[in-house]
């Protein structure tokens, strides 16, 4: 894989541990779409090379962008506060979110995690067509937006 980007994590064990992910150069596939390699070395389970693939070189590098970042999250050494980034710059940094849009009912989805179960917002706090849930610890899984087409913003229309 000829790597476009890589970030160095650490892991808080003893002895300390690095986590390296990294993405690869997006390539055409012989159907006409396109794939971006990625690699998470040093976790569990994802020593090897995968693969996201969608209908142009870009998308094929959002998603994945958005498949390392779903699986660090979503392990569970991020959750337990063992995997960090200690050369995180301060201030603001882009996170990713994810969205649903049915454009024919014009309602919107904004999740703050890759994948929502369900019944899983134990509790929902609405207002001028927006709706929050929130998970049982209080934190918040999602906005959703009635009027998807107003209320979003134009970068996240496309």
């Amino acid at each position: 894989m000829y790597e476009m980007a890589r970030r160095t994590l650490m892991l808080r064990t003893e002895p300390p541990r690095e986590v390296v992910a990294a993405i690869g150069m997006p390539y055409a596939e012989p159907g006409g779409e396109w794939s971006c390699p990625y690699r998470i070395d040093g976790l569990a389970g994802w020593e090897h090379e995968r693969k996201a693939t969608g209908a142009d070189s870009l998308q094929a590098v959002e998603l994945a962008m958005a498949m390392v970042r779903a699986a660090l999250a979503g392990s569970h050494e991020c959750k337990e506060g063992l995997l960090v980034w200690e050369e995180e710059p301060g201030g603001r940094r882009p996170c990713t979110v994810y969205l649903s849009w049915d454009r024919d009912h014009n309602i919107a989805y904004i999740s703050m995690k890759h994948e929502t179960v369900a019944g899983e917002a134990a509790r929902q706090v609405s207002a001028d067509g927006v709706v929050l849930d929130f998970g049982g610890g209080g934190e918040l899984l999602g906005v959703e937006l009635s009027d998807a087409e107003t209320l979003m913003p134009a970068d996240m229309r496309l």
